[in-house]
């Protein structure tokens, strides 16, 4: 393993000498990059803000760049190539998919480290003066879905209110800001409420035995007449959002709520309040867990890998009395941080995801 680590290394600096760019060199030497440049999650992005403070003032090393791109672009952007013009390390709020894998082996990043750094909960919130609702899963899926069954028959969302969709919900319009398609918020939305608030319905649980693909784009197509309204990459913009239109609803990640709890609150969804406790026990069931993904091609060439990965795995940043949990963050339980650690030592690499 270290023969192989140190062949990488070697090469990464070849192509860093080299200024290569999207897996090609150029041919023209450049000065060497001293600073880490970390894109990625805007869910992550306060996160490994707060993680580069803490690295860049110890004074060992230049504080990082970090730029919030959404998981999307964050791995377009990191899976680009190796090389002092591409990004060091991205934040994610899923794993990367199988895809995203490849294009990264296609432009010659081969050798991942996947951090797992805590859990984050999706919550579906409003002003603290607005309403109040428990919301099943299927509910909100038939709020916001763009094709929902009706009488047997998948039709065009007809319900503008949440009180057409069930008349224990508000009778009030049908208004969700949320992430868009790039994100990674949005992702786990449509995974872990969206599919099963479709599968609520008999004839969509049916679907999703006898053609999975088929009932994924079902589940995961979100109504575009108005009702749900993409709202960019900044969770932060999305509460901002919510100040100005005080009877909307808003999806973002639970640091945000906890960051903002004097202005939103979170709703119940299947009748849990999105609390830190919900869902560091797994008591709220619209959970994920967050990752930050480096490039072992970049360790001792572009300075700090490895250090920043050792500062987000510190006790100090993401454990239970940890920096980060001031900011939101779910920490993993004791054993799980000590096994992110752990692979590090290798460093262990990720193998290719299953899809």
């Amino acid at each position: 393993m270290k023969a192989k680590f140190f062949g990488i290394a070697a090469s990464a600096l070849m192509l860093v000498a080299c200024g290569n760019s999207g897996g090609s060199t150029s041919g023209q030497a450049q000065s060497g990059r001293t600073q880490l440049r970390v894109v990625g999650s805007s869910t992550v992005f306060p996160f490994t803000t707060a993680v580069a403070e803490s690295f860049g003032a110890t004074g060992a090393f230049s504080t990082p760049i970090i730029e919030s791109t959404g998981t999307g672009g964050g791995f377009q952007q990191f899976c680009q190539g190796v090389g002092e013009n591409t990004a060091d390390l991205t934040g994610a709020s899923r794993p990367m998919r199988r895809s995203e894998f490849d294009l990264c082996a296609q432009n010659g990043v081969e050798g991942i480290i996947e951090t797992k750094i805590g859990f984050d909960g999706i919550v579906l919130a409003n002003l603290k003066s607005g309403v109040s609702m428990n919301i099943s899963k299927t509910q909100l899926w038939t709020a916001v879905a763009k094709q929902v069954p009706v009488d047997g028959v998948l039709t065009a969302n007809p319900y503008k209110n949440w009180s057409e969709v069930d008349p224990s919900l508000p009778d009030a319009p049908i208004q969700v800001f949320g992430p868009p398609p790039t994100s990674g918020t949005r992702d786990a939305f449509l995974e872990l409420a969206m599919e099963p608030g479709a599968r609520g319905f008999p004839m969509l649980d049916a679907l999703h035995d006898s053609d999975l693909a088929e009932f994924r784009r079902v589940a995961h197509t979100i109504r575009e007449d108005g009702a749900w309204i993409d709202s960019g990459e900044n969770d932060n913009a999305i509460v901002q959002t919510l100040e100005a239109n005080p009877t909307a609803f808003g999806v973002f990640g639970f640091s945000f709520l906890d960051q903002n709890s004097d202005k939103v609150k979170g709703e119940k969804i299947d009748g849990v309040d999105p609390s830190f406790e919900n869902i560091a026990s797994g008591a709220y069931g619209v959970a994920r867990s967050m990752y930050v993904y480096a490039k072992t091609q970049h360790i001792g060439v572009i300075p700090g890998v490895m250090e920043f990965l050792r500062e987000y795995t510190s006790e100090t940043a993401f454990g239970e009395e940890g920096y980060l949990v001031q900011k939101g963050l779910i920490p993993l339980p004791a054993a799980e941080r000590d096994a992110e650690r752990a692979k590090l030592d290798g460093p262990v690499l990720m193998t290719a995801p299953a899809e």
